[in-house]
């Protein structure tokens, strides 16, 4: 089979990779993203390995290279990704690279220090020029003498007691939310003898160190006495507070302000060329960084994947293991003979056999990467066992569309998945970041073909927006009642509901072409009819949905040579699962076909038939629908309980006659000989990944002697006791389809009747009406989207999921495998 049905063949091969081509080979081999490494020094630490200082060397320079990419978003500026393909680079360059990194890193810490230097001695000059600027005053001490009023100057003349004490200053600039506690503890420490001025800047001034507007409060204090100054200087000081000089002149004041404007000019001259400078380094940054961030990482890369490899006993040469597909074998010795040839010596690749099982590898598209990603979050499948998702490609949307059957909504989820189709490469769609987004843009090819089949099954249902249409004639004819049955004026107003008759001639006239027929539209028993309808169609598709499952188990049976499993297993399965639950299928299809119009009120009951069978009863008032069918139900029964033993018992014991045949056939030969055999036969194991249960009776003589068969019967157990039980379970969990069938079908009609309707119910002028509906439709498109496109088509998707995971796929399919996660560069190159 393909790579889709079945997961490719995988190999484990040997790559002796010369010592002087070793980086380039690697590097090639990351291009290509062929193989899987294995770690050969899994025992050896990861400081202790062969090139764990270029690793770190990486390292240092990744984390220069985060401290300029935060320099570059610092000023505002983005990174562009590099354009082309840009191979990892000689390890010669590695020491340039640190260079220029180093250099460049070094200019930028030296003239982001310059600037901030400019910019706080900016700053204060600022801060100074508007303490000065303020227009505080020039107030005067107070003082406190004996005997002294209001009226009295507060300055003594010459010659009195105060003569030789002078009033002095404290001016500066401090925060506003300071302000106040400043003043308040600047009172009470002075004891009021001074006086303090706030006042708040007019222009805010510019933070040095966030760059955002700040406004500053000044201050000018004037006392009098060294003591009451130096707890001012200590109070200021505590609330980091910007002290300046004050001059107490005015011309003085005036002289300094100049000067300070004069100095502020100057250095926005040079802050301006310096960060003209600093605009050159970093444009230099912005072009550089984004490639040399690619190489690194991939260098980075190549030596860690270096390390996973051993040493040869010349040192001439490493020595690696791989896992890598069969089909890319060639394309593998042709990279590495190519890479290796400067060296003088030719990489050499050597397939060697294996008893691990090996990865599963599955290449997908764009189509079929969603329907692989829901078999693979159930579990990743065992190699080369039988994939699910070709088959979930139609039978996942297939069943979707039975729970979400509706032409309107599957026609708006199909147009929103063909819009994201066809912009798909669009890189504006591609590079969206949002989470809810990305998930329906990566699912767009599974919503496509949901909406598709939901409205293929919203035409059998005849529902669009919970409405029928007329596609075709009605097969009920009303006229013929009317005219055969003489409904007179008087019946009519008794009787507000009419029953058609499908045996009054010329009623019925033939099923409807397609789907349901629009007449069940306007019954009263149209719930009733279609219930009856949906839960034997669910039955229907959940025994064939089960029994392809088992179907599917007989290739994985035949590819792993595990034929007696076909008659211990999967034969005494299906007989189980249709000998029980097919004969309910058929009992359903042979109603439809046998039982007429004429014979509909008196045939027998399908359920109370299935009852009695499992009773070996009979019930007087239930006639049968063949003959002899009591007996055939019997030996159905009997049938399926003779597969339980069966299933229990036959391949725990065939599994230990083949133990012991094998233990007695190896007791006659030499050891060399099956170390002969099993050198010559590298695929030799792959009996052995069949199951888990046999993985005990796999060739070689360390399996053998783990053989264990109550381990085999208590699996065997299990597993027939699941299959048996899940037979029950899983026919009844298919009920599900005509549960959520029904309820989004009564959720679009209440939606219609409750929103819809009463707005075409609304008389008036024709424009009033318009203007009305407009919102009425609005409220009733936005209540469509959220609740049964959103909500209703989330729950029907999980159960579709439930049904694959739960009842179909542990058929046949195990899921305890792991993905090949070749060596790539392909998520550094994004």
């Amino acid at each position: 089979m393909g790579s889709m049905f079945r997961s490719e063949e995988v190999a484990l091969v040997q790559l002796f990779l010369p010592t002087a081509a070793a980086y380039t080979c690697v590097n090639q081999l990351g291009e290509l993203g062929l193989v899987e490494f294995r770690d050969l020094n899994a025992s050896v630490s990861a400081f202790q390995r062969r090139f764990v200082v270029d690793v770190r060397r990486c390292e240092e320079l990744e984390k220069t290279f985060t401290f300029l990419q935060g320099e570059v978003r610092r000023a505002g500026l983005a990174l562009t990704p590099p354009e082309g393909l840009l191979p990892a680079p000689p390890p010669r360059d590695v020491l340039r690279i640190q260079e220029e990194t180093d250099r460049l890193a070094q200019e930028l810490r030296d003239v982001r220090g310059n600037q901030q230097t400019l910019r706080a001695q900016l700053h204060k000059l600022q801060l100074h020029a508007a303490v000065l600027g303020q227009g505080h005053g020039t107030p005067v001490a107070a003082t406190y003498t004996d005997g002294s009023s209001e009226r009295s100057p507060l300055l003594q003349s010459p010659g009195g007691p105060h003569q030789d004490l002078r009033v002095n200053f404290v001016a500066g600039a401090v925060e506003p939310h300071k302000a106040a506690a400043l003043e308040r503890l600047l009172w009470r420490a002075c004891r009021g003898f001074l006086i303090a001025s706030f006042r708040e800047v007019e222009q805010p001034l510019e933070d040095p160190v966030t760059g955002e507007p700040v406004t500053w409060m000044t201050f000018l204090i004037s006392y009098w006495g060294e003591q009451i100054g130096q707890k001012i200087r200590k109070i200021t000081d505590c609330f980091h507070c910007h002290a300046f000089p004050f001059p107490e002149q005015d011309d003085a004041r005036r002289g300094a302000l100049q000067q300070l404007q004069q100095q502020s000019l100057e250095l926005q001259e040079v802050l301006g060329e310096t960060e003209r400078f600093l605009s050159q380094v970093l444009g230099r940054v912005q072009r550089l960084l984004p490639p040399w961030q690619v190489q690194i990482r991939k260098m980075k890369a190549v030596y860690l994947a270096l390390n996973q490899c051993s040493v040869s006993a010349t040192h001439k040469c490493l020595i690696a293991e791989a896992w890598c597909a069969m089909r890319d074998l060639p394309t593998l010795q042709q990279a590495l003979q190519e890479s290796s040839s400067e060296a003088g010596v030719s990489a050499v690749v050597h397939r060697i056999p294996c008893r691990d099982m090996p990865p599963t590898l599955i290449r997908t598209t764009r189509f079929t990467a969603s329907f692989q990603g829901i078999v693979d979050a159930y579990g990743v499948g065992r190699y080369q066992e039988v994939n699910p998702a070709p088959y979930t490609i139609i039978t996942f949307p297939f069943l979707f569309a039975v729970m979400f059957g509706d032409v309107g909504h599957g026609l708006l989820m199909f147009l929103f998945a063909l819009a994201m189709v066809l912009a798909e490469d669009r890189p504006a769609v591609k590079t969206a970041q949002n989470e809810i987004w990305r998930t329906f843009f990566g699912g767009r090819y599974l919503l496509l073909l949901m909406g598709l089949f939901s409205v293929y099954t919203g035409f059998i249902y005849n529902e669009c927006f919970s409405r029928a249409t007329v596609i075709f004639p009605s097969g009920w004819s009303v006229a013929a009642m009317a005219n055969q049955s003489g409904w007179s004026d008087t019946f009519l107003a008794e009787h507000r509901m009419l029953a058609l008759d499908p045996n009054v001639t010329g009623v019925f006239l033939g099923p409807y072409p397609f789907g349901i027929d629009p007449v069940w539209s306007l019954a009263v028993n149209h719930l009733s009819f279609l219930n009856s309808f949906k839960m034997k169609m669910s039955v229907i598709l959940g025994v064939t949905h089960m029994a392809f499952g088992v179907v599917l188990g007989v290739f994985n049976h035949v590819h792993f040579g595990q034929l007696h499993r076909l008659m211990l297993e999967t034969l005494p399965e299906l007989v189980f699962l249709l000998g029980l639950f097919g004969y309910l299928v058929f009992l359903v299809v042979y109603k439809w076909l046998r039982v007429s119009v004429a014979s509909a009120a008196s045939a027998p009951s399908i359920l109370i038939h299935f009852i009695n069978m499992f009773l070996f009863s009979s019930s007087p008032t239930n006639r049968p629908l063949f003959p002899e069918q009591e007996v055939v139900q019997a030996a159905l029964v009997v049938l399926a309980l003779a597969m339980v033993p069966i299933l229990l018992l036959g391949t725990p014991l065939f599994l230990r006659w083949q133990h012991l045949r094998r233990q007695r056939r190896h007791a006659g030969q030499q050891p060399d000989e099956d170390k002969t055999g099993l050198l010559d036969s590298p695929d030799a194991p792959v009996a052995g990944w069949g199951s888990d249960e046999e993985k005990a009776g796999s060739p070689g003589d360390q399996e053998e002697a783990e053989f264990v068969f109550s381990e085999v019967l208590m699996h065997q157990a299990i597993h027939t006791i699941e299959f048996c039980l899940g037979c029950i379970s899983n026919t009844a969990s298919y009920l599900r389809l005509w549960a959520l069938s029904l309820a989004h079908a009564q959720l679009s009609e209440v939606l219609w009747a409750m929103v819809m309707r009463v707005g075409l119910r609304l008389g008036g002028e024709l424009g009033v009406l318009a203007v009305l509906l407009l919102p009425i439709f609005a409220a009733f498109a936005v209540l469509t989207v959220a609740i049964l496109l959103v909500m209703e088509g989330l729950s029907a998707f999980l159960h579709a999921l439930r049904l694959h995971w739960v009842e179909f796929q542990n058929k046949f399919y195990s899921g305890t495998g792991y993905k090949l996660n070749p060596f790539t560069f392909a998520v550094e190159d994004e």
